[in-house]
This record gives structure tokens, sequence and C-alpha cells, in this order.
């Protein structure tokens, strides 16, 4: 079958340009396979990152038809299916062309060294800045080995299978907005140091974690890093596991990310909906504690009353006590399942 790639290509510094080629493939065709031929046949100047060719290594990771991914492990007939739903879903109902286009471009949130050439030393430097390594009290060698139960390794086996491909990263929200978030990749490894048994430095872990700008606080859990790790670590849930353990050792005056977790969990429970009159004045201005965060919703406030968007009144939405009993079902297993 016959299909154009149109490829992102750039120069470091340089704008950038969107190249085609026309190849003749299988369904069965990995997108790496693809570029290969593009360099051997047609283009030996364009520049990619390959390696194990056997989704290991992680170093083919780019945008594949707009999401990251590994080039070794997509294929045509995966892109044309994801393609073809996409279609569907939009309500245009034409399908895929005739001649099927893949569109190609370097990862997201990382300078272009050339064409789908990263530079990956911000990746690297958020991992680092996690400390993602046991205490040097968990490494001391012992006279036999290092002992850890099945059940305790059983623990590290999701956060481990993370091979550092840059997908997470790629697609991150969070970290496009907010140069300072170490990423979900640094996070995830984060959560695998705080779940290993050998570690010495849980307490001190979850407070640099902790922080609102580089810390946990600052995913905003669009779930895009679970969507395309290749490798299903599912980096965000295990952002979640480190929030619970923050959140678990902390009241809501700790610190404003801690408490819209915990007021938005209280007025789920008293009401169904949330009261977003009470949400707003207890979690920016504390409960009027706050004086600065209280003015900080003055120009919102003053623009919704001036729509007559402003809610005088709150109802209940229906089924408040199922919501209730099950949030309080779900806090007491938690409470059952730390240790004394």
């Amino acid at each position: 079958m016959q299909v154009n790639f149109k490829i992102l290509r750039q120069s470091q510094n340089g704008a950038p340009r969107v190249q085609n080629y026309t190849l003749l493939v299988t369904p069965a065709t990995t997108i790496l396979d693809c570029l290969n031929q593009i360099k051997w046949e047609q283009d030996g100047t364009l520049a990619f990152r390959k390696n194990c060719r056997n989704t290991i290594c992680g170093s083919c990771g780019m945008r594949i038809n707009g999401r990251s991914a590994l080039a070794c492990k997509e294929n045509i007939a995966g892109e044309l299916a994801r393609l073809e739903k996409i279609h569907g879903q939009s309500g245009r109902g034409e399908g895929v062309e005739n001649v099927p286009e893949m569109t190609i471009a370097p990862l997201g949130n990382l300078p272009i060294i050339k064409d789908l050439i990263v530079d990956m030393q911000p990746f690297w430097d958020n991992l680092e800045a996690v400390e993602p390594y046991i205490s040097t009290a968990g490494r001391v060698i012992p006279e036999r080995e290092f002992l850890q139960s099945p059940e305790e390794r059983a623990k590290l086996d999701q956060m481990g299978n993370c091979i550092m491909c840059g997908s997470c990263y790629s697609e991150c929200n969070a970290r496009t907005v907010n140069p300072d978030f170490v990423g979900p990749h640094a996070l995830a490894k984060a959560h695998r140091a705080i779940a290993d048994s050998r570690d010495h430095q849980l307490e001190s872990r979850l407070e640099q974690y902790n922080d609102p700008k580089t810390g946990v606080w600052g995913c905003t859990r669009c779930y895009l890093c679970n969507e395309v790790c290749p490798m299903e670590v599912a980096p965000m849930d295990q952002i979640g596991k480190i929030k619970g353990e923050i959140l678990a050792r902390h009241d809501a005056q700790a610190s404003r990310p801690i408490r819209h977790r915990k007021v938005l969990i209280d007025l789920v429970k008293q009401g169904g909906w949330i009261d977003e009159r009470q949400f707003a004045l207890r979690v920016m201005s504390n409960s009027f504690r706050d004086v600065k965060g209280l003015l900080s919703l003055a120009p919102v406030g003053l623009q919704v009353l001036k729509v007559g968007k402003m809610p005088f009144t709150f109802e209940p939405s229906e089924g408040t006590a199922e919501v209730r009993s099950l949030i309080e079902a779900v806090q007491a297993h938690e409470a059952d399942q730390k240790p004394s």
C-alpha cells in the first residue's frame, strides 16, 4: 500500500518545515522501518534516534499523528485504525484518505537539535532533581544480600518498567505551562523510591515532592501521560499515590494545594455537588484567614456578579447520602490498609 509521510523537519534554532515522502509499505511495517526506508532510499539527511527496535530502550520516541509514541512499537495498520476512529468520533465519517498520511514530529517540551532529535538534557535534569535512588543507608552492602519479600518487590514492578522514552514528558500540559514542574517521568520514579522498603528517607522525600510548583501539586491530572506511556507505568497514578501519602500527613492548614483536595472531598460529602461559593472561600482565603487570597477572588467575583451568574443558593444533588457513604467506605478501607 502507498502511504504519504509528512515529517516536521527543523535545524537547531531554525524555522520548522514539513517535508513529504511517499512509501510503498505493508500494514505490518513499523513507523521506524518507514523512517529507515526514507533515510536509506530517499533522503539520507533525515535525522532521528533509534537503537533496540524492540520497545526496550525508548530511543525512538516521537510524535506520531499527534501523540507521543515509540516508532518501533507502532505500525501502519495500528495508526490507520486509530485515525479511522478519530475520524468517526469527529463526525466527519469519510474515513482516512485513499493515500493515507502519517504526520511525524519531534517530542514536545524539549529543545530540538535536528529534525526528530531533541535535546533530552532537561528531561534528565528533572529526573535527577527528585533523587530517584535508594537512600545511602539503604545501599549499605549487607553480609549476604538485600532482602525483600516478593510482596515488597512487587510494589516496584510498575514503576520499574519505565524505559525513559520521554513520551509522558512530551505530552505533559503541566510541564508546558510551568517550567518548574519536574514532569511525570520523574515523579513516577519518585514513587518507586517511596514504595521501596529499603529506602530510609520517606518523610524527607514527601516534603520535597510536596512543593507546589516542582512537585506533585504541579500535575493538572490531564491523564495524557497515562494514555501515551508504552509500558503502562501510569505516571499520573503514581503521582496520585504520592499525593495520598502527603495528604495523610497534613491538615488543610498546611498549604493551598492540600486544602484544595481536602475541601473538595468535604464539600462532595456534604452536598454531592461542589458548593463553589464555599469552595473558593475555604480554599483561596482559608476561611477568611488569608486576606491576600480573599482579595484575589475579588476580580472574578465582581465579574460573576456583573453577568448575573453568582449562585446565592445551593441545592444538594440527588444521592448525596450514597456518595457520602461511598467516600467514607473508601476512607475507612484506606485507613485499614495503612501499617499500624
